[in-house]
């Protein structure tokens, strides 16, 4: 099933009258059939469909998928694998920073599933644990990334309730929205 049959296919659900078991349980399926090798995979949906479901989706969906250990590595994979493609190069040619993510909940050292972004020499690179020194350290629910990663989330105003931790230098994890094109829901 081509990435356009996936998106088409994604806009038509209206999440409204989804609980979160039944948002869960579609979920499931869907990365179920693409593991199977059924051609359906959640990974051909496209950034911005892929930012339509977290914007439609409710905070008990959008929680649910973060509590449950394997949708919720899909998601967080899926958005750092995506990173490099809307990376604005010009706009962080002087910038060199490496930024660890740490959400809370997982499986990793302390509770923590981490993943790292290394900006360097106009290029992005994203994964788990890439092995660097980290400039600055960001705490975040994956719930929350999952808004602010597709722009469904303002990032300042999460700094400011608190749901946004920084520890280490502060100046890069203010400027690293700005190294992005972020998408806009579909």
């Amino acid at each position: 099933m081509s990435g356009t049959v996936v998106d088409a296919f994604a806009r038509q659900i209206d999440l409204s009258r989804l609980s979160a078991e039944q948002f869960i349980q579609l979920l499931e399926t869907l990365h179920m059939l693409g593991s199977a090798g059924s051609g359906v995979h959640l990974s051909s949906l496209s950034t911005e469909t892929l930012a339509d479901v977290v914007r439609r989706a409710s905070k008990e969906q959008l929680r649910a998928i973060s509590e449950h250990p394997e949708l919720r590595m899909v998601f967080l994979e899926e958005i750092f694998r995506r990173m490099s493609d809307h990376f604005l190069a010009e706009k962080a040619r002087y910038s060199s920073v490496v930024v660890c993510w740490r959400f809370p909940g997982g499986s990793g050292i302390g509770g923590y599933d981490r993943f790292q972004t290394v900006i360097e020499d106009g290029r992005c690179f994203s994964g788990q644990d890439l092995g660097r020194e980290p400039d600055t350290t960001i705490t975040i629910a994956p719930d929350d990334f999952f808004r602010v990663a597709t722009g469904n989330a303002a990032v300042a105003a999460m700094f400011v309730t608190g749901k946004v931790k920084v520890k280490g230098e502060y100046a890069p994890a203010v400027r690293l929205s700005g190294y992005f094109d972020i998408p806009k829901p579909a």
